[in-house]
C-alpha cells in the first residue's frame, strides 16, 4: 500500500509576517566565477521550534516551475552564531526545514547562487561587462505567507565604477575598496522579485516621457551611440503606449536593455520596469538591426496586459502554488499583438519588418501538422510541461503558439469591430475599457473568460465568446488568415525571403526552408529542425544530421537554393530529385528528395491594387504626434 502523501509546507495565509523585516544581502563582484555570495537575516518568533525557507519555484513571467534550485549551493543557517540543522522538505525540493533552539530571534541564511558560466549551463547572467540580478534567484522567503505580506530591505555590491539600474525606490550608495554598496529602501517581497536589476560598466539613461525610462548596457561603450531620430522612435513608444491603453498604471517604469552578445538573451515583463536583451549593434546599426527590436514594444505592453490586467488563475499569492496558464492567449497573445502594432506605429521597427513577421506567422501556420490535435489554448501548458526545452519535431507537437497564432486571433478581432462600425472602433477601444480602466493604479486587477467577451460586447456587439472558443479553444481550424484578409492583405509566397525572415538569417547565417524544403539549417549544414511531414522529413533529413553535399557539391546555402530552384525549373517530380550527401553521427547517407515547388518564404501584400490605406495600414499607422512626425525618418 502507498503511503500517504502529508504536504508539510503550508499553504500562503494573507497575513503579515510578525518577526520583522527580512535583510537580504548579496555580493555580486565575483565576474570570474559569476558567483552571488547571499547573506539573509531572517527574524523568527522566540516562540518558534521550526522555520521554513523557500526558494520561489512558480516564476511570473515564465508561466512554469522553473525556480533553479539547482544553482544554490554551500547553504548554512545560523543562530546565535551556532550553526542550526536543516532538512530539504522531501515534496517540495525548494524549500528548507530549519530546526530552531529555544529563544532563536533571528536566522542567518549564507548560500552562493551559481549563475551559468556556459549557454549549456543555462542562461549567462553576469559578463565582465555586465550583470543581471533576479532576486526570486537568489532569495529565500518564508513559508506561509502571501509575498506582499513580507517586508524586506535588499543590498548589493557591484564591482566598483558600475552603474546600477532597478525600478526599486530608495536608493542609497557607498563606494568602498571592495566595490560599490547600493542600498534601497524597505518593501515587500513580491515588489522586490518584480523589481530585477541591470548593472553594468558602460550604461547610459534616456528619459521617455510619462515617467519612463531608457537604462540601456552595453558590451563596449561605442554601441551605447543613437542617432536622436532613433531615440525619438522610444519616446514615440511611450506616447503610443499611452494613448492605446488610456492609462498608466505605473508610477515609473524602467526598460533595463542590454545590448550584448555576451549575456544571454531575455524578455521579461515587469510592473514597473522590463528586462530585455539586444544584439549589440541594434543600436548603431538601426537598419539593420531592424528584426531585433520588437522585445521592448513588446515588454512594455505587459505592463497593462499580465502585470496589472491578469488572468485570476494566473494570480498567485506566493512563488509556491502552482499558475495555471490557459488565458495566455490574452496575456502573450494579446501582448505579441501589441508589441507589433506599437513597435509600427511609434518607428521602432518599420512597417515592412512587422508586415514580415505577421506573414511568418501566418506562412508557418499553413504548414504545421499540429494544429489539427492541439488548440492554441492547449499550448499554453507548453511552458509548465515542456519548459522551454528544444522538441523533435515542434511543427507536430506545437510550441507556445499562444503568443503568435494569439496575435493572428487578437488581429482578426480588431478587424471585426472596424467592419462593423465603419472604421470608427478598433481594438484600441478594448484595450481603453480592458486595459485603461482605474489610471493611476498599479495594484492587480484580474479577470476571467467572460470579463474578455463581455468586454469586447461593449465594444462591438458580437458573438465573442463563440468566437474565442473556435479560434484559441477548439483544434482543427482553418489557418488563421481572417484578420490579415479582412484587413486588406493576402498571404503570398515567394521565392525571397520577406525584409523580416531576411535580416534574421542574414544575422544567424541560418537558412530557413520551413516553407519548401521543411528543414532549418544552421551556418554549418546541421539541420536545427525539421517540419513533420514536409519533403526533406519524407526523405530522411531529419535534426541532427548534417548536410555535406548538394548535387556532388559541397554544400553551402546558395548551393541549396540553387538546387532547389532548379528542380522547380526541371522535372524533379518526374524522377529526378534533389541530391543530398548527409552525415549522421559518423555516418554518410545519401538523401533525394522530390520537391519541385521551389523556393518559398511568406509574404503579405496588399489583396487589391490601389495606395488607399487598407484596414492593417489603419492598424500600424502612429497615433501620436512624435509617431506621426517621425514617419519614415528612423532607421535612415
Amino acid at each position: 500500500m502507498a503511503v500517504a502523501i502529508v504536504p508539510s509546507v503550508p499553504d500562503a495565509q494573507d497575513v503579515p509576517y510578525a518577526p520583522g523585516t527580512i535583510g537580504l544581502q548579496i555580493d555580486a563582484t565575483d565576474l570570474a566565477r559569476a558567483a552571488f555570495r547571499v547573506t539573509e537575516t531572517v527574524p523568527v518568533d522566540p516562540q518558534a521550534h521550526e522555520l521554513i525557507l523557500q526558494l520561489p519555484s512558480w516564476l511570473p513571467g515564465e508561466h512554469g516551475p522553473r525556480g533553479p534550485i539547482a544553482a544554490l549551493a554551500d547553504i548554512t543557517f545560523a543562530a546565535n552564531g551556532k550553526t542550526l540543522t536543516w532538512t530539504r522538505d522531501p515534496l517540495e525540493p525548494n524549500a528548507f526545514h530549519i530546526a530552531l533552539p529555544a529563544g532563536t530571534s533571528e536566522v542567518v541564511a549564507r548560500f552562493i547562487h551559481t549563475s551559468p558560466l556556459r549557454e549549456n549551463e543555462g542562461r549567462i547572467a553576469v559578463t565582465r561587462e555586465m550583470l543581471n540580478l533576479q532576486w526570486e534567484k537568489m532569495s529565500l522567503y518564508p513559508a506561509g505567507h502571501y509575498v506582499r505580506q513580507i517586508k524586506i530591505r535588499p543590498t548589493v555590491t557591484f564591482p566598483k565604477g558600475w552603474t546600477v539600474f532597478t525600478a526599486l525606490d530608495g536608493k542609497a550608495e557607498s563606494d568602498a575598496a571592495t566595490g560599490k554598496t547600493v542600498t534601497w529602501g524597505e518593501t515587500d517581497y513580491e515588489t522586490l522579485v518584480d523589481s530585477p536589476i541591470f548593472a553594468g560598466l558602460y550604461a547610459a539613461r534616456h528619459d521617455l516621457g510619462h515617467a519612463v525610462s531608457m537604462d540601456v548596457l552595453a558590451d563596449k561603450p561605442e554601441y551605447l551611440a543613437i542617432k536622436p531620430e532613433n531615440l525619438q522612435a522610444y519616446r514615440n513608444l511611450a506616447d503610443e503606449a499611452v494613448l492605446a491603453f488610456g492609462a498608466r498604471h505605473f508610477d515609473h517604469y524602467d526598460f533595463l536593455l542590454g545590448l550584448t552578445d555576451r549575456m544571454g538573451g531575455i524578455g521579461l515583463e515587469h510592473h514597473r520596469s522590463s528586462e530585455n536583451q539586444q544584439e549589440p549593434k541594434s543600436w548603431t546599426d538601426w537598419a539593420g538591426y531592424d528584426w531585433d527590436r520588437n522585445v521592448i514594444a513588446h515588454e512594455f505592453s505587459h505592463s497593462w496586459d499580465g502585470k496589472y490586467r491578469r488572468s485570476a488563475k494566473l494570480w498567485t499569492p506566493d512563488y509556491r502554488q502552482p499558475m495555471q496558464d490557459n488565458l495566455l492567449w490574452v496575456y502573450e497573445g494579446q501582448t505579441q499583438f501589441w508589441g507589433l502594432v506599437l513597435a509600427a506605429r511609434s518607428g521602432v521597427q518599420s512597417k515592412d519588418t512587422v508586415l514580415g513577421e505577421l506573414a511568418n506567422y501566418a506562412g508557418t501556420f499553413t504548414q504545421e501538422a499540429g494544429r489539427d490535435w492541439r488548440s492554441v489554448e492547449d499550448t499554453t501548458m507548453d511552458p509548465i510541461f515542456a519548459a522551454r526545452r528544444p522538441k523533435p519535431f515542434a511543427s507536430l507537437t506545437r510550441g507556445e503558439e499562444y503568443y503568435t497564432e494569439g496575435a493572428l486571433v487578437w488581429l482578426e478581432a480588431d478587424q471585426i469591430i472596424r467592419d462593423g462600425t465603419g472604421g470608427k472602433k478598433g481594438l484600441d477601444d478594448f484595450a481603453k475599457a480592458f486595459f485603461g480602466v482605474r489610471d493611476g493604479d498599479w495594484g492587480v486587477l484580474t479577470y476571467e473568460f467572460d470579463d474578455v467577451a463581455r468586454t469586447l460586447n461593449g465594444v462591438y456587439p458580437y458573438d465573442w465568446a463563440g468566437f474565442l472558443k473556435t479560434r484559441l479553444q477548439t483544434p482543427g481550424q482553418p489557418v488563421p488568415l481572417g484578420g490579415i484578409e479582412r484587413a486588406g492583405y493576402k498571404l503570398v509566397f515567394k521565392d525571397e525571403p520577406n525584409p523580416y525572415d531576411k535580416a534574421r538569417m542574414a544575422y544567424t547565417k541560418s537558412l530557413s526552408l520551413f516553407n519548401s524544403l521543411g528543414v532549418t539549417l544552421d551556418k554549418e549544414g546541421k539541420v536545427t529542425a525539421t517540419r513533420w511531414g514536409s519533403p526533406a522529413f519524407k526523405a530522411g533529413l531529419v535534426s541532427g544530421m548534417q548536410v555535406m553535399a548538394v548535387g556532388g557539391q559541397a554544400y553551402d546555402a546558395d548551393t541549396l537554393k540553387a538546387a532547389i530552384t532548379a528542380a522547380k525549373t526541371g522535372n524533379a517530380a518526374a524522377g529526378h530529385p534533389i541530391e543530398l550527401l548527409a552525415k549522421r553521427g559518423d555516418s554518410y547517407v545519401t538523401l533525394s528528395i522530390s520537391y519541385a515547388d521551389g523556393l518559398r518564404w511568406p509574404w503579405l501584400e496588399r489583396a487589391a491594387p490601389g495606395t488607399a490605406p487598407t484596414g492593417l495600414d489603419k492598424l500600424l499607422a502612429p497615433r501620436s504626434a512624435g509617431g506621426k512626425a517621425g514617419k519614415g525618418k528612423a532607421g535612415h
